[in-house]
């Protein structure tokens, strides 16, 4: 054995859900892109089999965390903290790197009690800003400081999401802001875009959101904004919404009671969805609350002009009224008046249109992503 070959350090990627949100979409592109010739990549995680079946796709070894789950309980919580400092005993790992709350605050505790010389915290967002009581978001700040603490480095995915923590300074410089990153990826032609969302004949302006159907989303918000067009505005568009989730039948009531049916249609959830954004006049983002969503990543790199609600680390991408619309949230008339904007000023969705996809193209790339977390990987040697 050549005793000059550098020992590759091993990386241990946890998260809470084996599902495919933005937060597993984050770990499965670091898991996928970090250098092998470098690093070993371990991924953990909990209940859900897209994001473990597309890992084993790419040869990447997972562990499953039986105990792992969203929702609080506290024996499950106990078993989870045990088996993730079981895991951390036996990979061994000179990295791990924790994703979303519940793991982050239990994956950090068990790393130092095991001695873990690097252990970083991506805070994709931050529970105590979701719809809670006072005294539950109180606890559950003080756990993300105490998270925080415990980690070497926590990287937030947002100026926004990094600001609304760091009140203490001790807390303050222990984050760096990595902004979520994109590849370019293929779309297809607006012609074969349309034939897949069903409309390979239309003069109307498209709107598509890509979404969960989830109460943080705001499609109602939308759904409601629609309604409020003008009835020859309303006729000169169609909504798309490509999704699924647990507000599926509460929407599709509105839709009935407001008598959207001709104006908005739901796809469900459609595989690879991005690529169909070529179809897209307009997209429509109407979230009551987000971190740095990637979706608005894809609409930039697009080109397809954005309407979105001015949350979380939206607004470090879109500039209002110079690469898209920001309105506030929870408010339809605002989206309503922006989607009036934009059929009338045609020149518009051209120049946002140009300049987003500059901005993305420049400023949110994927490589400057991945460097700036490799060089926190090598921050301990």
């Amino acid at each position: 054995m050549d005793n000059n070959i550098p020992r590759k350090k091993k990386v241990l990627l946890c998260i809470t859900k084996g599902n495919f949100g933005g937060a597993q979409r984050y770990v499965y592109e670091l898991a996928t892109n970090i250098p092998k010739e470098e690093f070993e990549v371990v991924v953990a995680c909990g209940e859900g089999e897209t994001l473990r079946e597309k890992l084993k796709e790419k040869n990447i070894r997972v562990v499953d965390l039986e105990s792992s789950r969203r929702d609080i309980n506290i024996v499950r919580d106990i078993k989870a903290f045990f088996e993730i400092k079981r895991l951390i005993r036996k990979e061994r790992p000179d990295i791990i790197h924790l994703n979303s709350s519940k793991i982050g605050g239990l994956g950090a505790l068990a790393g130092r009690i095991e001695k873990v010389p690097n252990i970083i915290f991506t805070a994709h967002a931050w529970a105590f800003n979701e719809n809670r009581g006072f005294l539950s978001k109180t606890v559950i700040k003080i756990l993300h400081f105490i998270t925080i603490l415990l980690s070497h480095t926590t990287i937030a995915v947002a100026e926004k999401i990094k600001n609304s923590i760091s009140s203490l300074s001790i807390v303050k410089e222990k984050i760096v802001v990595i902004h979520n990153g994109i590849k370019n990826f293929k779309i297809l032609t607006k012609k074969d875009s349309l034939e897949k969302l069903g409309l390979p004949k239309t003069n109307k302006t498209v709107i598509i959101s890509i979404s969960e159907l989830h109460p943080n989303k705001g499609i109602d918000i939308a759904i409601k904004a629609i309604s409020f067009l003008p009835q020859e505005k309303r006729n000169r568009i169609i909504y798309l919404v490509l999704g699924d989730g647990e507000e599926k039948s509460i929407l599709n009531n509105l839709i009935e009671a407001l008598n959207m049916k001709d104006h908005i249609k739901f796809l469900g959830f459609v595989p690879d969805a991005k690529s169909l954004l070529s179809g897209a006049d307009l997209f429509l983002l109407p979230s009551r609350t987000e971190a740095f969503p990637y979706v608005i990543l894809e609409a930039g790199l697009s080109g397809i002009p954005i309407i979105a609600t001015s949350v979380g680390g939206i607004p470090e991408t879109i500039k209002d009224m110079q690469n898209g619309i920001l309105v506030p949230p929870r408010n339809p008339r605002e989206i309503a008046e922006a989607i009036s904007y934009y059929l009338d000023h045609k020149e518009k969705q051209k120049e946002f249109s140009k300049n987003i996809k500059q901005t993305i193209s420049e400023f949110f790339t994927f490589d400057k992503m991945l460097t700036d977390t490799l060089d926190i990987y090598r921050l301990f040697n």
